[in-house]
């Protein structure tokens, strides 16, 4: 009966969901609902349920949340995000790039991987990412005869280096959710991270080695520039965003700074160079401002209607039912890591990456915490599979940020497009749960 309980649950929220509700409401009304629904049966002692006085535990943990010191630096990053998206960073980076990487088989396709890098770096804002890419980069690449799915699917991929890449607003939640340190969650996800940009890289060098056609070496208006300019107009234009990115993340990795104490200090450094490239003012600043509170608001009230979600599940014993059927898998503890990963995988096809981590990541960790395997490195792997979640149809946000940025796009080419990154996405999942110190190596050397 109490597995019944918990099935009607989920299919619920999975319904409704699907009714086109918000997320963060259908996660809180389901809760709400099913917590009243116990306090009618409750009585007749048919099954483990939660009642609906349980809804007042949800004040306390929402309290705890929001006032919570490792989410601080959540509503500073987004800050820090939308700012350099006001900075005109990715312009000047983009058109020195050209200059010094285009005649190269194809350098443009690298420009575009090597400035996403930069901004996942620097901001973690996904969407932002994703659309200030497209409107820079697309145009040009489609000028240069690029294919049109190869341009598309670099584009959307290298947008969602920032979900993994520090600092991460993916991060910043799960280490809050599952009690890891955000920093060490910053440290291990800088090598898989590299790496997953290098795979893009290697990719577009084949590519266009085999296929030049796709991707035809970019000529620039006015002829190519003398080597030497090219690249001091590089270094100039990457310096400013460098130092940023070193400010931010070098601080945490030498133990310099915590997560929050970056985060103010990116969002400051981000002010000062939109200042300093003449883009900074009294509506450029309220708009940040604005987008940034409704961002956070937004990510909070997920956060409100996960709580409420999840101490009603726990209200049904829905955590002790999910922990008995893992153990009880014949697959041995790698077996049962690999078989959490596919469904989180399979889930994200659905859901979007904070029901995931609210919702699933703490009913998993525990349990595979208590296999021996060392948190931070799942926390990796969890991260690495949630990106590929932006880039599965129905719900990949990365498509559909992409598809209404660029006229004339077609979901056909997103979709195709997209594909062969999901797949190294995958190659990259498969390499880092077979070699477990590319993301542990790191924080060990931090000392942690």
């Amino acid at each position: 009966m109490d597995a019944l309980f918990i099935f009607l649950f989920f299919a619920s929220f999975m319904a409704i969901l699907f009714s086109g509700y918000p997320v963060a409401f259908v996660l809180g009304g389901v809760g709400v609902l099913f917590a009243a629904l116990g306090t009618l049966i409750e009585p007749l002692q048919i099954a483990d349920v939660a009642e609906l006085r349980m809804i007042g535990f949800v004040a306390n943990r929402v309290f705890d949340t929001i006032s919570s010191y490792s989410l601080i630096p959540m509503s500073m990053f987004i800050f820090m995000g939308f700012m350099l998206d006001r900075s005109g960073v990715a312009e000047r980076l983009l058109k020195s790039m050209r200059g010094l990487l285009g005649p190269a088989p194809g350098g443009l396709a690298i420009s575009v991987v090597a400035i996403g890098v930069v901004l996942a770096a620097s901001t973690g804002i996904i969407g932002a990412s994703v659309v200030l890419l497209a409107t820079i980069a697309v145009p040009t690449m489609f000028q240069a005869g690029y294919n049109r799915s190869v341009s598309l699917g670099i584009v959307g991929a290298t947008g969602c280096l920032g979900i993994l890449i520090p600092p991460s607003i993916m991060l910043v939640v799960m280490g809050d959710q599952l009690r890891i340190p955000v920093g060490d969650l910053f440290m291990g996800a800088i090598v898989p991270g590299a790496g997953l940009a290098l795979l893009f890289i290697l990719f577009i060098v084949a590519t266009a080695v085999i296929a030049p056609h796709a991707m035809p070496r970019y000529q620039r208006e006015g002829g190519r520039l003398p080597p030497m300019k090219a690249l001091a107009e590089f270094t100039g234009a990457l310096f400013a965003p460098l130092a940023l990115v070193l400010a931010v993340l070098g601080s945490i990795v030498a133990g310099i700074a915590s997560p929050t104490e970056a985060a103010g200090i990116g969002a400051a450094g981000a002010t000062l160079l939109a200042a300093l490239n003449g883009k900074l003012n009294r509506d450029a600043f309220k708009q940040v401002c604005y987008d940034t509170g409704r961002t956070s608001a937004f990510l909070y009230m997920l956060i409100f209607g996960a709580s409420c979600f999840s101490v009603v599940l726990r209200g049904y014993g829905g955590d002790e039912t999910i922990e008995a059927a893992l153990r009880a898998l014949p697959l041995g503890p790698h077996g049962v890591l690999a078989f959490i990963i596919f469904i989180v995988f399979l889930l994200g096809f659905f859901l979007d990456w904070m029901e995931i981590v609210l919702i699933v990541a703490p009913l998993v960790m525990p349990i595979l915490t208590s296999f021996g395997f060392d948190p931070v490195w799942v926390a990796i792997l969890l991260a690495i599979c949630l990106q590929t979640s932006f880039l599965t149809p129905p719900v990949g946000m990365a498509l559909f940020y992409l598809r209404s940025s660029v006229p004339g796009a077609s979901i056909t080419e997103v979709y195709k497009g997209a594909l062969p990154f999901v797949l190294m996405q995958v190659a990259a999942l498969i390499t880092v749960a077979l070699f477990p110190q590319l993301a542990l190596w790191l924080p060990s050397v931090a000392g942690r």
